[in-house]
């Protein structure tokens, strides 16, 4: 008991030595219950979400800008004034099919800003929403910053763009990221701007409308898959996923030769991950956080096997809601003001009860979030019927803004491998033996064996995906192509930006371009091809469209209404 008596005096030393008068600095104070010597947060308390604000609106605008990034890139190319699929035309056929006019039905079908901008700069009006959107969601990448007004006006620009997209924007991560956008906006204030808006909290509406979304996409990918190909149930697909998969990369080569127990394992992984651990979520919050952790794991293994797009890491975006300020500290610096100590201090005014009075503008926002949540609720209705149908559909909207929307992947799988090879020849005649046709090559798209397959994901090679869907169709199917023969034909520079390889670049354009379709096979590693240093080895199957030269194009185009293209 006498060894606590020092102990217990010394508090009390300070007061004894100011009362005699002895000089000197009184001894340093120990740091304030949870913070570190040096004043910043040592751990931050269970159960509020403005740091998991910050990491989702920042995994939010570095998707978007992805989005647009591709967009610029691209849409003059596919949609543009002289696209394979001018949005002009587009437009032009929905405002016919609604008796001529730029009515509330035709918005209403095709709700996009560019029915209210000048049809003579189609081009100009494409790079502006890409630019606008590019500039918006990097401000808010870097400064952590946004508000309902910038989060909205990405979610416009982009839905802008989609639905004048047609093919080229029918994928399913594309309601993904509109879905996904719409729930941020009301993530935000509405005006202000800071990292911390103390006035506004993070909405708990809108977190599980995060977390309603991630088991929605989880759980219809798994359904379709049980539902759809006979391989899911055999644990047989991950056999072909690799090599058939619409751009792979050099992860899946290796990965497609593992063994087969691998394989096995890999599908009922998949299956666990995502029949299973979406029910997480509802178990409370260590389950749901390994919920979370399981979900974003997952992603990153699909982002290191394939080039998905930006789809896996859209994907990860509603997985962070899972997760609290506890669990997400660490992602962030400590130090004197910093974002972790002005979150302790909320956390601990909280705790004493001092709360921010009620406001009209916090009364007025509760009552919004909540006509939020009842109209996510009454839009899922025809989701969950989805879910549970045995006829599941994957990938659809039932609404024109897409708010909420029904999701799936890969719900059957090819067991072979075709390519569309489209070639040039400048011989004047086509069907002569000593005709010597020549390759294009794509951006990331299989095509030269030797080629090592291509590392790009989260970008995205909008031409290359449909030419996978197109190998597996007829040209009748995909009109496209056809134009996309008369612009090579033409050696037109915008259609060839697409494209990796031009082999006339620099010469005539070519007489003719044809169509091959060929089956593609991974090469086996440590074989002779792979020797020989081919990652494919491939067997021509026949035609895919004939050879087409300039003139037999011009009435095709014409009926189309298909700008004609001009050779270089």
């Amino acid at each position: 008991m006498r060894s606590d008596g020092p102990a217990m005096a010394a508090p009390e030393e300070p007061l004894r030595r100011r009362k005699a008068g002895v000089a000197g600095p009184a001894p340093e104070s120990p740091p304030g219950p949870g913070r570190d010597p040096a004043g910043c947060p040592a751990r931050l308390g269970a159960g509020t979400f403005w740091l998991t604000r910050i990491v989702l609106l920042k995994a939010l605008a570095f998707v978007y800008f992805v989005a647009f990034l591709v967009a610029f890139h691209q849409n003059k190319q596919l949609i543009g004034d002289r696209g394979l699929l001018p949005y002009r035309v587009y437009l032009r056929s929905v405002q016919q099919h609604f008796r001529g006019q730029v009515s509330w039905e035709t918005v209403s079908y095709a709700p996009t800003v560019l029915w209210l901008l000048d049809w003579s700069h189609m081009d100009f009006n494409l790079d502006a929403l890409a630019l606008l959107g590019l500039g918006i969601s990097s401000f808010i990448l870097v400064s952590s910053c946004a508000n309902m007004v910038l989060m909205a006006a990405l979610w416009v620009l982009y839905m802008s763009l989609v639905n004048v997209g047609q093919i080229w924007y029918s994928f399913g991560w594309e309601s993904q990221l509109l879905e996904t956008g719409f729930l941020g906006i009301f993530l935000c204030p509405l005006w202000t701007l800071s990292p911390l808006p103390r006035g506004t909290p993070t909405s708990r509406i809108i977190l599980w409308g995060y977390r309603w979304l991630i088991f929605r996409i989880m759980l219809g990918a798994g359904l379709i898959k049980i539902r759809g190909d006979q391989c899911w149930r055999d644990l047989t697909c991950m056999d072909f996923h690799y090599e058939t998969q619409p751009v792979p990369n050099p992860v899946a080569y290796f990965l497609h030769h593992s063994p087969w127990w691998f394989h096995r394992f890999e599908t009922l992984s998949n299956h666990f991950l995502e029949l299973v651990v979406p029910f997480f979520i509802f178990l409370g919050r260590q389950m749901c956080i390994l919920h979370g952790a399981l979900q974003i794991l997952f992603q990153v293994i699909l982002i290191i096997s394939g080039n998905l797009s930006f789809l896996n890491w859209l994907t990860i975006v509603p997985s962070l809601a899972c997760f609290d300020d506890a669990t997400l500290g660490f992602l962030f610096p400590s130090g004197p003001g910093c974002l972790k100590d002005q979150v302790l201090k909320m956390q601990e005014e909280e705790a004493r009860g001092a709360r921010a009075p009620r406001t009209r503008g916090s009364v007025a926002r509760h009552t919004v979030n909540l006509a939020l949540g009842v109209l996510v609720a009454w839009l899922s209705i025809p989701v969950v019927l989805n879910l549970l149908s045995p006829r599941q559909v994957m990938n659809s909207s039932f609404n024109p803004l897409r708010i909420v929307n029904t999701y799936g992947a890969f719900g059957s799988i090819t067991k072979e491998r075709t390519e569309v090879i489209l070639q040039g020849t400048a011989s004047p005649n086509a069907s002569a033996p000593d005709a010597k046709w020549e390759d294009y090559e794509f951006k990331c798209k299989p095509g030269d064996l030797r080629r090592r397959p291509c590392l790009i994901s989260p970008y995205h090679h909008r031409l290359d995906w449909l030419m996978w869907f197109a190998a597996f169709q007829t040209y009748e199917h995909n009109e496209w192509i056809i134009h996309l023969a008369g612009k090579l034909l033409a050696n037109d520079a915008q259609a060839l930006s697409l494209l990796a390889l031009n082999p006339f670049a620099g010469r005539a354009p070519p007489r003719w371009v044809r169509g091959e379709h060929y089956r593609y096979k991974f090469s086996r590693p440590g074989g002779a091809h792979a020797a020989e240093g081919k990652w494919w080895i491939r067997k021509r199957l026949g035609p895919y469209f004939p050879p087409l030269s300039f003139q037999d194009l011009k009435g095709y185009f014409r009926s189309r209404e298909w700008p004609y293209p001009k050779p270089e």
